[in-house]
């Protein structure tokens, strides 16, 4: 596997070498997160379009020229990327665009992007030596971390907000992980899992902590460009709670721009619910750091009102020219629907949460019609069933009978008699 070549502070600049600082810059605390940077111009001999479409592994791990694991024993088992990306003719012809690409990463094995940073921090935890990892999380981090820890043969330790849906809760729990339900919100969370792993030692699987993280997200975005032959969306939506996720797609494109696989930079669109939304704030304002507030959004995975990776949010949306977009939760459940019966793909409603900022953007007239967008599809629908309920409302019930069918079904179902 490649080793990094340096560590960098996204905001002061400083190197380190990659074993001279754990997590962040000494010099600006938690805020000053790293970007791990590689030997590119050695890189590009070893990854290119021709050994690319020579590779058999339609997995994240085709691209392991450019990803910080040491030892390829321990990388885990299970299947994670190369996650379908779906051309849209409907949502095309609804939104008046060139080209629409839906990328389902809820077709991750633990139903979520977050699939990809875990599958890399597992395999940096067993080159650390490291038993026990940990997060905070609102949910699919958590139920990634502790599926891919399963496999790998570490303990995971969870600490999630009480209020976190029931499915990833259980889905922690069947794979074996100590959780705890932290009373208070995301923040709260994180403040607490932040003073246990320094506590005890533990490996911090925190995404805005731990640098190496974002490198398994990127690959999301690598993905794109190769699923489209190289040739870069004008557009790409994803929504935004920590920051990880946009600053993960940032830097995957960054990384081919370096190896010379893209020849441009997609406007990379950040979408935040109403509720939770101190990044769009910080990008409207003009400010340079981003003022934390309260979060209140049924979009669980992003109601982040304290994001700690939000100076590579910040960059991502500045650097690419892109923008942010806020959608209120009535947008987002509306947009459930929508999208799955557009595309085909069924979201959580952080997962969805792209769509809505698009279909917002493309209403208002801020989407041009010449261009391709991508829209990235962060978690499965399965892991917020409440949230989907409350989008689409409830069945018919029916006897067993034609007659009593045929009384509750006027006027609801259509072409029944």
């Amino acid at each position: 596997m490649t080793k990094p070549m340096k560590l960098q502070c996204v905001l002061c600049g400083r190197e380190y070498e990659p074993g001279a600082v754990r997590y962040t810059c000494p010099s600006c605390g938690l805020d000053g997160t790293l970007d791990v940077l590689y030997d590119y111009d050695e890189i590009r001999t070893r990854l290119n379009r021709k050994s690319l479409a020579c590779d058999p592994d339609r997995s994240l791990w085709r691209y392991r020229a450019v990803l910080p694991v040491e030892d390829d024993a321990h990388i885990p088992s299970l299947s994670v990327g190369w996650t379908p990306l779906y051309d849209s003719a409907k949502l095309r012809e609804t939104y008046g665009v060139r080209k629409i690409f839906v990328k389902d990463d809820g077709r991750n094995p633990t139903a979520s992007l977050k699939d990809r940073a875990s599958a890399v921090g597992v395999a940096k935890a067993l080159d650390a030596g490291q038993t026990i990892v940990s997060c905070a999380s609102t949910g699919n981090a958590a139920s990634s971390l502790s599926g891919f820890a399963a496999v790998s043969g570490l303990q995971s330790v969870i600490f999630v907000p009480q209020t976190a849906p029931a499915a990833k809760v259980t889905q922690l729990l069947v794979y074996g992980a100590a959780v705890v339900l932290v009373r208070g919100d995301y923040s709260d969370a994180f403040l607490l899992a932040t003073a246990a792993i320094d506590a005890y030692g533990w490996y911090n699987r925190n995404c805005a902590i731990n640098p190496y993280l974002v490198e398994g997200k990127k690959t999301c975005a690598m993905e794109i460009a190769e699923q489209l032959d190289f040739e870069v969306p004008d557009r790409v939506f994803i929504s935004v709670g920590d920051g990880c996720c946009i600053g993960g797609i940032y830097k995957g494109f960054l990384d081919l721009l370096r190896l010379g696989l893209i020849d441009r930079m997609p406007k990379i669109t950040g979408v935040q619910a109403e509720g939770a939304c101190p990044i769009h704030d910080a990008f409207l304002s003009g400010s340079e750091r981003v003022t934390f507030g309260p979060a209140d959004t049924i979009a669980d995975s992003i109601s982040v009102g304290a994001p700690r990776n939000w100076a590579k949010a910040l960059r991502a949306v500045r650097k690419s020219g892109g923008a942010t977009v806020t959608v209120s939760d009535a947008e987002i459940l509306s947009a459930i629907p929508e999208l799955a019966r557009s595309a085909g793909v069924f979201g959580e409603p952080a997962g969805v949460a792209a769509f809505a900022g698009f279909r917002k953007m493309a209403m208002q007239g801020m989407v041009s019609p010449d261009e391709t967008v991508a829209l990235v599809v962060t978690g499965n629908g399965l892991k917020d069933i409440p949230s989907a309920q409350k989008a689409v409302g409830s069945p018919l019930v029916a006897d067993p009978d034609i007659d009593d069918f045929r009384k509750k079904a006027k006027g609801v179902l259509l072409n029944v008699w």
